[in-house]
């Protein structure tokens, strides 16, 4: 018998594409959990194992919808092995029904895409937290508000060179003109102004 899964993920809430999917392919069951994989509670993949017999087959949309680390995924498969349960992973095509050197390839291709999507959803999480408590992403600027201001003021002396202040500030030359675009030539228009 085909069995299915489906698990939401953060960045793709509803499982209506793994459920098409799973439908397509035959699956004469199909348990879908209603919780993200931020849960490590599985309790339908639970009930799914409880329906498992010798010989079924559990189809699944893709490796990442089946655990939420490598450790679980060894785990979860190494139970499928005990209980002789097939595994079908649909977006990759991998099945018993290919050879083994491309079954090993697909499965290392698929280990390989399983830890990239870990990667995006706890990256997608981790600046969801910092996006709520009000952080913005990326660098700090090489010059606050304040440095521009004396930069400025360093620039609007002719007898000093953009290098000297740079070297001044701490920053490359590219970094004043980034801050100051036009350079000195656009605060001789500020002071005659």
């Amino acid at each position: 018998m085909l069995v299915g899964y489906a698990r939401p993920s953060l960045r793709d809430q509803s499982p209506e594409t793994q459920l098409d999917a799973l439908k397509e392919a035959g699956c004469e069951k199909i348990f879908v959990e209603t919780l993200t994989g931020a849960q490590r509670d599985r309790p339908q993949l639970r009930s799914a194992f409880g329906e498992f017999r010798q010989g079924d087959t559990l189809v699944i949309w893709k490796l990442d919808r089946l655990a939420r680390s490598v450790r679980q995924l060894t785990k979860t498969i190494a139970e499928l092995q005990q209980r002789q349960v097939s595994l079908r992973i649909l977006a990759l095509d991998l099945s018993s029904g290919v050879t083994s050197e491309d079954m090993v390839f697909r499965f290392f291709a698929a280990v390989a895409e399983f830890d990239r999507e870990l990667a995006l959803e706890r990256s997608s999480k981790g600046l969801a937290v910092a996006k709520a408590l009000g952080r913005r992403g990326g660098r700090k600027p090489a010059m606050g508000p304040s440095d521009i201001s004396r930069a400025k003021r360093l620039l609007m002396d002719a007898n000093v060179t953009v290098e000297e202040v740079a070297k001044q500030m701490g920053v490359q030359p590219s970094t004043l003109y980034r801050h100051i675009p036009g350079g000195r030539s656009s605060l001789a228009h500020v002071s005659d102004g």
